[in-house]
């Protein structure tokens, strides 16, 4: 195997882009490989290192279709939903939680509050 050629952070020449800017470009690295590397001298560690890609290699991103959207909109939906009162929470349940804070923290609810009248709580 070759080795890479290896740039200077910001001196790598003209015709090469990382992944996210050839996102930001509308292009995908299509199948090719790594064609060269950037790294970013760090003081007592380790360079950061950044991956090049050919840009006139590089493929247009595939456009959504509609099912990719609706799957899409399913996963986020179900990132919304309590697995303990099945309720909407209007936001993705924190996974450290695993639950909606109602349901999380059932004590720390003030006096008449409606986010915390969940079916699963004596009223």
């Amino acid at each position: 195997m070759a080795t890479l050629p290896v740039y200077r952070w910001r001196l790598a020449p003209d015709g090469y882009a990382t992944r996210r800017q050839l996102r930001a470009a509308g292009l995908r690295p299509g199948g090719q490989d790594v064609a060269a590397q950037v790294e970013r001298p760090r003081r007592h560690r380790d360079p950061l290192v950044a991956y090049l890609y050919r840009i006139d290699r590089a493929k247009p991103v595939r456009p959504m279709t509609p099912a990719k959207w609706a799957a899409l909109a399913k996963a986020n939906a179900a990132r919304r939903i309590c697995p303990e009162c099945r309720r909407d929470a209007g936001y993705v349940i924190p996974p450290s939680l695993g639950m909606c804070p109602a349901c999380a923290f059932p004590d720390n609810a003030p006096e008449g509050a409606s986010w915390n009248s969940s079916p699963h709580t004596a009223p």
